[in-house]
């Protein structure tokens, strides 16, 4: 008997199938019921009792084995196959390739038009600190100017805040450079806003500064006239309205031709035909002397815009709240912007 057991061992260790012919009479010939294993199951009864249980062991082993075999060339045969209506000269199936976020697409465009007139860029932490981000720039403790922006305070520090305005990072580039200055500074910033489709508690800021000496507020215009008209065309128009900001004076507000409505009025545009988009002014002498910069020689001009505004413009959305939401319908729209 346990010859007979290891004859049958060897054959099925030695045995390669090729096809699943062959393995379907493996199968045949060892499992069914008039099969080489069922025949060793029928003769077991007459082993005697001292070598029952090492037989009945080698048997099992051998049915473990067979299943083994016929599963394992299962598997490969699964893994090679392959379909026999497969045509090798039809094209490949079109991947979906993402996209760059319209925001980032704005930035990137902001970027350039300031680039091709010299402005570098400088970056820095949105997490600030008051002075970086008020005290500097002429907005002492209690100034009512501070009502204007409803700022998250860290709440184990009251002196550290997230970052309102990228003015910050231009209050850290004059303290550590001497004019002529011409930088954009890009970035994040926060404010304690209700979100709207005109307003979000996060949002994107690209902020300009020039200082140098002669510098005039026909030279900010100028500016800010050449960037309407690279970003949204030729025919753009802008207006400067007089405002306030505490760390310029003059200070403005400049509005963009709304290209939604082409000018007649919409939500948008509050029916004025216009899109505020930027504020702007020259610098106030204070800033000056406080980043270590003479006011007496030295004169500059600043502005600050949305990059949200100017996207929804550019794009023609009337919600904010699009940028956001992560809506594949709506970002598949910016594909062909790449």
């Amino acid at each position: 008997m346990k010859q007979k057991i290891s004859q049958i061992t060897k054959e099925v260790d030695s045995f390669q199938p090729k096809s699943l012919e062959e393995i379907t009479v493996f199968r045949l010939k060892y499992l069914t019921k008039n099969g080489l294993l069922n025949a060793l199951f029928n003769d077991f009864k007459n082993v005697s009792e001292t070598e029952k249980k090492e037989v009945g062991q080698a048997i099992n082993n051998l049915k473990i084995k067979i299943k083994e075999k016929i599963s394992a060339f299962s598997e490969i045969k699964k893994q090679i196959k392959t379909p026999t209506n497969f045509d090798l000269s039809k094209p490949t199936k079109k991947n979906n390739l993402g996209s760059r976020h319209p925001l980032s697409l704005v930035e990137s465009e902001i970027v350039r038009v300031f680039s091709s007139i010299g402005f570098n860029i400088s970056e820095g932490p949105e997490i600030e600190d008051d002075w970086h981000n008020f005290t500097a720039l002429n907005t002492p403790k209690e100034h009512p100017a501070r009502d204007m922006q409803d700022t998250f305070f860290i709440q184990t520090d009251p002196d550290i805040l997230l970052r309102s305005h990228t003015s910050s990072v231009q209050v850290r580039h004059m303290q550590n450079n001497q004019p002529p200055i011409r930088i954009i500074s890009p970035g994040r910033v926060y404010r304690n806003e209700a979100i709207s489709a005109r307003a979000h508690c996060l949002f994107h800021q690209v902020e300009g500064l020039y200082i140098d000496t002669n510098v005039t507020f026909a030279d900010l215009k100028q500016t800010l006239l050449f960037f309407a008209k690279e970003l949204f065309g030729e025919k753009s128009k802008i207006r400067l309205r007089p405002s306030y900001f505490p760390f310029t004076e003059p200070s403005a507000e400049v509005d963009v031709s709304c290209n939604i409505c082409s000018g007649k009025g919409c939500p948008v545009c509050k029916h004025t035909g216009y899109l505020e988009v930027l504020g702007c002014g020259m610098i106030d002498p204070n800033v000056l002397d406080n980043c270590g910069i003479d006011s007496k020689i030295y004169a500059g001009y600043a502005f600050g815009m949305g990059i949200e505004r100017i996207a929804m413009l550019k794009y023609r959305v009337n919600d904010l709240r699009l940028f956001y939401e992560n809506d594949v319908r709506f970002l598949n729209q910016f594909c062909s912007e790449i």
